[in-house]
């Protein structure tokens, strides 16, 4: 068990004859007990302050060892997202290429459906043209045969019978 200051100050020393100044050893243990009590003091302030430097690294050990696991597991989260993201960019990647195709299909498709009306409406209107003008052709050749002379004659004539007729009546 170590001394106490109140130890040292309780000590006796037994007597001899020839032995030392006793005022001068009580001079000496009060010096030793003031120091003693120094030490003593000490040793408890340091072990408080060890203490509480001990709890504040306690405290910071865990403090460390949240950020570590939060670090790994935000690493782990940051590279999840990005997989993800790459997965997702590759799917809307693979939807437009698709959807082009789909537009491109339908593009088409429309370019032969009109180019295919517009064939057809060529022909029809070669046949039009065709028929227009055999139409006037023939209407020309109505108009340059002697009938139309003979239709004009009498036409004439009935004109003027009429007239005759007005006149009689």
């Amino acid at each position: 068990m170590p001394l106490t200051p109140l130890d040292i100050h309780n000590k006796e020393f037994s007597r001899r004859i020839r032995g030392y100044d006793e005022d001068e050893v009580n001079e000496f243990l009060d010096q030793v007990i003031k120091d003693y009590e120094a030490v003593i003091r000490e040793n408890k302030e340091l072990n408080n302050q060890l203490l509480s430097v001990q709890e504040k690294l306690d405290h910071f050990s865990n403090i460390e060892e949240t950020l570590s696991k939060t670090i790994i597991v935000a690493q782990e989260a940051a590279d999840e997202v990005k997989n993800n993201s790459k997965k997702e960019a590759q799917l809307i990647v693979k939807e437009a290429e698709k959807n082009a195709d789909r537009i491109v299909n339908e593009a088409l498709s429309k370019s032969r459906k009109i180019s295919l009306e517009v064939e057809e409406l060529k022909k029809q209107a070669s046949i039009y043209r065709a028929r227009f003008r055999t139409l006037v052709e023939a209407q020309l050749e109505l108009l340059t045969q002697d009938g139309w002379e003979a239709l004009e004659n009498r036409e004439h004539e009935v004109r003027e019978r009429e007239r005759e007729m007005k006149e009689i009546y």
